[in-house]
């Protein structure tokens, strides 16, 4: 009898047993996942046995339990942004220096396109191009004086994610899965909805040298954002049973070979993508939220693409146990890199603004907002001066980011750069030192989050960084 020949409804204990009496090679492996079936599914293989992805106890008490990380794309202006420079918009058209310390290079300053208004009680000065995020600062942790170490993109955009400028390394969000696994064991612990590719591609979202179940799983928005999750079995009991029968012939590989780490990854990519086609399908699914809900993050129903879709996603994600959700709002084109004239911001921030802005909202009124850190940022900022006749170039010695939720004191702006916005004048935020007060917020102390690798421990902050503690709550 062939599979396909098995009458229907069948058990998965039925399939087994007759392939257990028609076949001679399979006993043994037959056997095992027979007594299986006498207690948690998936026992007799070792699966609930040092499962690489179970939730982990961190260093310390946590702050937050998640995180959602919100990435544009290539080089926001700060000063156009977040950071308010009076002087900038009176000296508008004058030479002067805005290397940032980089370079020395005269070239006349461009005032900022957008007027600046107080946010939120706290007041925190924003500009008129994030109109719905700017009535969210009460909430919100701006940094104002992060700081990188390089003005390429590539470069930049690695570093942003991994920590490293130069060459590969695991993704922050593989370093979290590693040191916290997930809640969930019926989707991935790190999820990438990314429309198109940042620079630096997919090494943002990749596990590097850290075992394969830790990197990225990448999510297009559209009417199939997870191709192929869909069950092709007409029964489940079949699937579930072949799925085993594959993984016990891995494992029996896996020990004849030792430590095979690509092989284990692939046995637990088998087992997540089998349990994702019951979860998976129903999370992408927004037909049953409000209108409400969606009118607060501007989204139309049946909209599958826009950043509102990835924002409402990124909630029922974290709220399904994802450990790490990136939003990815552009790729390395057409994105926030406006070397010809600033005004390209503009419809770029249209369309994250009140999506981000509803996040934010959504979380709270759920009472998620306290234990999901929701962070914002780009690879670097631009210049104060032209690069072009309207835009301006880019700019690694200081731009902005923000945070919210997960033990951020919200209602503040953090650290200074000078009157034009060309250098960090107070209290710099090193890319390391983010990483390393995110790492500290999920209750992880980056000195200590360590995986050993050709001969040297490896960590997200390399041996630099310090949390910023002047931001938490």
């Amino acid at each position: 009898m062939t599979m396909n020949q098995f009458p229907q409804p069948v058990t998965r204990r039925q399939i087994l047993r007759s392939l257990v009496g028609g076949s001679l090679t399979l006993p043994g492996i037959l056997a095992q996942l027979l007594a299986s079936e006498a207690g948690p599914r998936g026992a007799a293989l070792g699966r609930n046995d040092g499962d690489p992805l179970v939730a982990k106890k961190p260093h310390h008490a946590p702050k937050a339990k998640r995180v959602i990380f919100l990435f544009s794309t290539g080089g926001v202006s700060h000063t156009d942004t977040f950071d308010h420079k009076p002087k900038l918009f009176q000296a508008d058209g004058k030479m002067m220096g805005v290397g940032g310390g980089l370079s020395l290079e005269k070239r006349p300053l461009l005032r900022p396109r957008w007027d600046f208004k107080p946010g939120g009680k706290c007041g925190t000065l924003v500009s008129d191009i994030f109109p719905y995020l700017r009535d969210q600062m009460d909430d919100i942790c701006l940094v104002r004086s992060m700081t990188t170490d390089n003005n390429e993109h590539f470069q930049a955009t690695l570093a942003i994610h991994t920590g490293s400028f130069f060459n590969a390394r695991p993704s922050i969000g593989s370093w979290l899965s590693y040191g916290l696994g997930t809640f969930n064991q019926n989707l991935p612990s790190f999820v990438v909805i990314a429309p198109a590719l940042p620079y630096a591609g997919t090494q943002v979202f990749a596990n590097d040298f850290l075992p394969a179940y830790h990197q990225g799983t990448r999510v297009v928005p559209g009417k199939e954002p997870i191709p192929n999750v869909k069950r092709q079995s007409t029964s489940a009991n079949l699937q579930e049973m072949e799925l085993d029968l594959v993984n016990a012939f891995n494992r029996e590989h896996l020990k004849r070979n030792g430590n095979d780490s690509e092989l284990a990854a692939r046995i637990r990519t088998f087992e997540t993508a089998f349990q994702m086609q019951f979860e998976a399908p129903e999370t992408f699914d927004l037909s049953k939220e409000t209108d409400a809900t969606l009118k607060l993050y501007g989204l139309q129903r049946g909209d599958t693409e826009s950043f509102g879709w990835q924002c409402l996603v990124a909630r029922r994600l974290a709220e399904r146990g994802v450990r790490f959700i990136e939003l990815i709002d552009t790729g390395s084109s057409n994105n926030w890199d406006s070397h010809a004239d600033i005004a390209a911001h503009a419809p770029l921030a249209k369309k994250i603004d009140q999506p981000m802005a509803g996040l934010i909202q959504d979380l709270k009124q759920r009472g998620m907002l306290d234990d999901t850190l929701v962070v914002w940022t780009t690879e670097f900022g631009r210049t104060p001066g032209t690069d072009g006749a309207k835009g301006r170039g880019h700019h690694p010695a200081v731009f902005s980011s923000w945070l919210a939720g997960g033990g951020i004191q919200g209602g503040l702006a953090y650290g200074e750069s000078d009157e034009i916005g060309a250098t960090v004048s107070e209290k710099p935020v090193h890319v390391h030192d983010f990483h390393a007060t995110i790492l500290h917020l999920l209750g992880l102390d980056h000195e200590k989050l360590t995986y050993r690798h050709a001969g040297r421990d490896f960590r997200l902050t390399d041996v630099h960084g310090n949390v910023v503690k002047d931001i938490l709550a």
